[in-house]
């Protein structure tokens, strides 16, 4: 067992794509953590396959590493915007931070989010500047920027004394400067060691301050989180304290009460990819304790002796901004490829999602097989759907809307975002124009390097709503762009999403390419040829601002009379094809998205064209 002296305690923050998780496949292997046969991973830490497809991080997790006579717990923070919720909490179980910069770009807008959240809890700051071997990299100027960027968010005086390594996670290679020689990753680790403060340990009994959560199966729930003061074992009595829910405005916070008594079933620490068994883990480690019924980020984790009790202050998660409708799939295709089709196991899933994912919030819907799921942003929503799917769940989903709220004048407030864009200065004049109209101001604008232009804008959460894919196509993929939350402001009105309308199908059967031939002059298809359809799909975008329903299964008649185009060839334009958020962007609110595990189909909410009539007749009279 490590002394707290012999412990560090360190999150690791960096922008996406900035070379973090590849940093901590560095480390492990560079400590030895890996067993044989573990070493050739790639992106270890990224555990999930969408981690490992999307190239982000979703989850923070927590591993460990012994170097020397020193153990280093470190924790992988996610670096999007939407995952912030994870981020905000994990500070909670560190004294120091492992900012890791790209030395091209130079800190980012979610570098900036968190290193802010670090600052404020007063935490030790140690820079990584990471890929000096990128050409055009400038790592003396990347570490003047976070010298100004901690200056700019109030950083003491000993924060603003940070020391500083480069390195090449990629290439394997760390040094004190970047004109000094290569030298191994160790030197990281070393870094870490010698600038990295050891934890501080508060007197009394046991106590532990739950910053994350898990729900296992065969555990059930799993509270993660530094032990701050004491001694905890396997068979340990612990009381679990729980603050009320937040007051109103004027009223005053009650004391915190007991939510249950429990012994300690399972202590895990931590070990390179895996958890193992542990019989005690004292004061600064990072631990994983299970044998509790009911868990809450926030909760505190004490000795059952009211007299040695130690209660750590309430713990608030950002609200999510960001709304959809889940329903279950009333399509006509309903179980044809799904395994979990109805709403109760709709249900069970989504209540099991929100015993792990603090930042979402599920509630019933107006009927009983619909549910309001809150989350922090598009992507969060996004990854719930994938993952649910990937599972076998079949459901509908509503387009993303942000969440309203009332201020102290009864004036109507949207969620607002500080956004940042890098591009090509051919491209910054089309960005500025189409986000002005989407309601964003431009704060800044200035270079960005050789030809390109760094924008930083702030706009409303449900204009940047789709906008990623725009804004790639618009800069022919040169373009990066990065948002973060920046507090509610004015609501600016209704807003068209769509400038044109659909083309419907009238009624069920398969898709012939004599009917879309036809069509495609009508506007832009979805659906290819030889595809199943049913009434109230959508089939593609309507050249027009109207709604047009039209027949795709009308195949050609053979007769014994030659025409004068019998021979004639038809060239159909390859469907467009669109990915998961893509598709929850382009749907308006009378419109669906159906999700199952093969499959993404368009359609209206209400599948009968006559009834669509008659409520757009009744909304026009």
């Amino acid at each position: 067992m490590a002394a707290p002296q012999q412990i560090r305690n360190l999150a690791i923050i960096a922008h996406v794509d900035h070379g973090k998780t590849t940093l901590v496949d560095a480390l492990l292997t560079s400590a030895g953590a890996l067993d044989r046969g573990e070493g050739q991973i790639e992106r270890a830490m990224d555990s999930g396959d969408l981690e490992k497809e999307r190239g982000i991080t979703i989850t923070s997790k927590p591993t460990s590493v012994t170097y020397g006579d020193v153990r280093i717990n470190l924790v992988d923070t996610p670096g999007h915007a939407d995952f912030g919720g994870e981020v905000e909490r994990v500070l909670n179980m560190v004294d120091a931070v492992l900012v890791v910069v790209d030395a091209f770009e130079g800190p980012m807008p979610q570098t900036r989010f968190v290193t802010e959240k670090a600052v404020a809890l007063g935490l030790k700051i140690l820079l990584v500047v990471n890929k000096i071997d990128r050409p055009g990299a400038e790592p003396h100027k990347t570490v003047d920027a976070t010298f100004d960027l901690l200056a700019g968010i109030g950083a003491s005086e000993e924060q603003l004394d940070f020391p500083v390594i480069f390195c090449s996670a990629r290439e394997r290679y760390a040094m004190s400067d970047p004109d000094d020689e290569k030298g191994p990753m160790s030197r990281i680790l070393d870094f870490i060691v010698q600038y990295a403060p050891p934890p501080v340990v508060h007197e009394g009994g046991a106590a532990l301050w739950v910053s994350t959560l898990d729900y296992d199966p065969f555990l059930g729930f799993v509270a993660i989180g530094r032990i701050r003061s004491g001694r905890i074992s396997v068979g340990d009595r612990l009381a679990q304290l729980r603050h009320p829910p937040r007051p109103a405005h004027g009223e005053t916070a009650g004391p915190p009460v007991v939510a249950e008594v429990f012994r300690v079933r399972r202590l895990l620490g931590f070990q390179g990819l895996r958890r193992f068994e542990r019989e005690y883990a004292e004061a600064g480690d990072l631990v994983a304790i299970a044998g509790m019924e009911t868990l809450q980020v926030g909760d505190t984790l004490t000795t059952e002796d009211p007299t040695t009790r130690h209660v750590f202050p309430r713990l608030d998660v950002d609200p999510p901004t960001m709304t959809m409708r889940f329903r279950v799939n009333d399509g006509p295709f309903a179980g044809r490829e799904g395994k979990w089709v109805t709403s109760r196991k709709l249900a069970e899933r989504l209540e099991r999602e929100v015993r792990s994912n603090v930042a979402l919030r599920v509630s019933p819907g107006e009927t009983a097989e619909e549910f309001e799921v809150a989350g922090r942003g598009e992507l969060h929503l996004g990854v719930l759907i994938e993952t649910m799917r990937r599972e076998g769940y079949e459901l509908c989903v509503s387009r993303p809307k942000v969440i309203l709220r009332r201020d102290e004048n009864d004036e109507l407030e949207e969620p607002y975002e500080n956004l940042i864009i890098q591009c090509d200065q051919d491209y910054s004049g089309s960005i500025i124009e189409k986000l002005s109209q989407r309601g964003g101001e431009l704060r800044a604008m200035d270079s960005a390097g050789p030809g390109r232009t760094r924008l930083e804008m702030r706009t409303p959460t449900r204009s940047l709503i789709g906008y990623r894919s725009e804004m790639l196509t618009d800069t022919r993929g040169t373009g990066i762009m990065a948002a973060t939350f920046a507090g509610y402001g004015p609501y600016l009105g209704p807003r068209k999403t769509r400038p044109r309308g659909v083309l419907i199908v009238m009624e069920p059967g398969e898709t012939f390419a004599y009917s879309l031939g036809r069509l495609q002059d009508r506007g832009v298809l979805f659906i290819g040829d030889h595809v199943q359809v049913y009434a109230g799909q959508i089939l593609g975008e309507h050249s027009r601002e109207n709604d047009l329903v039209v027949n795709p299964c009308i195949a050609k008649k053979f007769t014994n009379i030659r025409s004068a185009g019998a021979d004639e060839k038809i060239f159909l334009t390859p469907p467009l094809e669109r990915s998961l958020e893509q598709a929850l962007a382009y749907i308006e609110d009378d419109e669906l998205l159906e999700v199952t595990p093969k499959s993404l189909r368009l359609r209206k909410r209400d599948l009968d064209h006559n009834r669509r009539k008659r409520e757009a007749k009744a909304l026009a009279g």
